[in-house]
């Protein structure tokens, strides 16, 4: 538990009334805070509140309109990445910042790779790259290429990558999204003692129950401005309060339909695939929300792609309605109503260089041309509808959506599907990085769906999320489903139980 008290001494970083406009947009004003040795700073607000911003700022990514910021009491630009490093200051980027052809050790040490006689020393790039791994107790060989790791090993990369440059200053910024408990609690630890070194931390997260073990005070933004600085301990409900500006009285709000008829819309029989998963047998019921719950690699995300046509499969079968889909068709699925929603939203589910408006249309080009020739008036038209309705912060529907938050960005691959009105919603960890506000949108939409009579199958590393949002869970470990529960028999200790140990297996 950290403890929550107001440093006596100089901060080492101050943030000094720093505003940014982007075109005509401001997206910070006036937001001042200070960050101080052996503390550790969370900034709290919704997705868009200007967290990131502000992050990129402290790291070079932007410099501001107005207001500085000190160092140790001076003044100083802060122009590029490079310029933060000399400061002392590394930042762990919601969007991971690897190059996924190179190594681990590669990545770790890029562009401070050691050298002898003028040619790379490996041996040393591993000794040192081996030594930040073995920091945050991360166990793969530095050899591999990054490619090859999942998103939560990739993440712990990451953040190796920034501990190594031994800063005094460390930006977290959502360090925890990808990560399993576990791999959180490891990640702590290292806090932890960074902490006891004197390093200040700036820590962004998602996760409420996060601050009050991790974060000495909070800063709270909300539409680009400060509104208060609070101690960590603050409770959850009151965080909430001043981040979203109104009460949230129910962040579980699972509405089961009625007068919905209970028939199979999508099943799922015999479902194999080798090295990947084996003998999965699902059936999601109209008005249903089905949840899978496991640890990292147990197969549940495979299990998704394949549904989706994303991948192919061996042997089983997938239907919808009745309707039997081939193996590997992303056409199939979606003309028969599939929706799926990736667990990497940037590279799975967005063309980021293209609009809101084009990324919201993309699954409904084909059925809305005329005489071959596309719609775009109506796309547009329908897509300004669906963001309006998810509550999209952007300019305009023109705006590139890699420039949203990744809250907004998430909302618009949702906005995808209910305008393509898919009846059978594929969600792969549908409320990574996105704020508690926004996670309640989107647990309405999943109600909408349901009402509507249609099914949903998640996939969420978020025990809380599968028990409060799910009408049945099933467990997933090693490729193979271990056991179902029903929603009101259903506990985290069952859970994790069966994904960890397999139960009496």
């Amino acid at each position: 538990m950290a403890e929550h008290s107001t440093s006596q001494t100089a901060p080492v970083v101050s943030v000094r009334s720093v505003s940014k406009s982007f075109g005509p947009v401001t997206v910070v004003r006036d937001v001042s805070f200070d960050l101080h040795a052996g503390k550790v700073q969370v900034l709290l607000g919704e997705n868009g509140a200007g967290k990131s911003t502000i992050i990129k700022m402290i790291a070079g990514v932007h410099e501001p309109d107005g207001g500085e910021i000190l160092v140790d009491g001076t003044p100083v630009r802060i122009p590029n990445a490079r310029a933060a490093e000399q400061l002392g200051i590394a930042t762990i980027h919601q969007e991971l910042n690897l190059v996924p052809s190179l190594s681990v050790a590669e990545n770790v040490m890029l562009g401070r790779t050691p050298e002898r006689f003028g040619m790379i020393d490996r041996r040393e790039m591993r000794r040192l790259s081996s030594a930040a791994l073995d920091r945050i107790g991360l166990s793969v060989d530095p050899s591999t290429r990054v490619s090859d790791l999942g998103i939560a090993q990739q993440q712990l990369v990451e953040i190796a990558k920034a501990l190594s440059v031994d800063a005094r200053v460390l930006i977290l910024d959502e360090p925890t999204a990808a990560l399993t408990r576990h791999e959180t609690t490891q990640l702590f630890r290292v806090v932890e003692e960074l902490r006891a070194q004197g390093v200040a931390m700036l820590f962004i997260s998602h996760h409420l129950e996060e601050i009050a073990q991790i974060g000495d005070s909070v800063v709270v933004l909300r539409d680009g401005e400060r509104i208060a600085e609070v101690p960590g301990s603050t409770p959850e409900a009151e965080l909430v309060r001043l981040m979203v500006g109104r009460d949230i009285d129910d962040q579980f709000p699972r509405r089961r339909p009625t007068g919905v008829e209970r028939r199979p819309l999508l099943q799922v029989s015999g479902l194999s695939s080798a090295g990947r998963f084996d003998d999965i047998d699902i059936t999601v019921h109209a008005g249903e929300i089905v949840g899978i719950a496991g640890l990292v690699g147990a197969g549940r995300t495979e299990v998704l792609r394949a549904i989706a046509g994303a991948d192919g499969y061996d042997a089983g079968s997938v239907e919808v309605d009745g309707r039997r889909l081939r193996s590997g068709r992303v056409r199939d699925a979606i003309a028969a109503g599939i929706g799926h929603v990736p667990e990497d939203r940037k590279r799975q589910g967005l063309v980021l260089q293209a609009s809101v408006s084009d990324n919201l249309g993309f699954a409904t080009l084909a059925s809305t041309s005329r005489a071959g020739l596309v719609d775009f008036a109506g796309q547009r038209r329908r897509a300004t509808e669906v963001a309006e309705r998810l509550r999209v912060r952007m300019h305009d529907i023109g705006q590139e959506v890699g420039s949203l938050s990744g809250g907004n960005q998430q909302k618009v691959v949702f906005g995808r599907w209910i305008m393509a009105d898919s009846g059978v919603l594929l969600l792969d960890e549908p409320t990574r990085g996105v704020d508690v506000g926004a996670k309640v949108e989107i647990y309405e939409l999943m109600n909408a769906i349901t009402d509507a009579g249609g099914a949903v199958l998640m996939v969420s590393s978020e025990l809380p999320e599968v028990l409060g949002m799910s009408d049945r869970i099933l467990v997933m470990r090693s490729g193979r489903i271990r056991g179902e529960f029903h929603a009101d028999e259903a506990t985290e200790d069952k859970i994790m139980d069966l994904a960890a140990r397999g139960g009496n297996e």
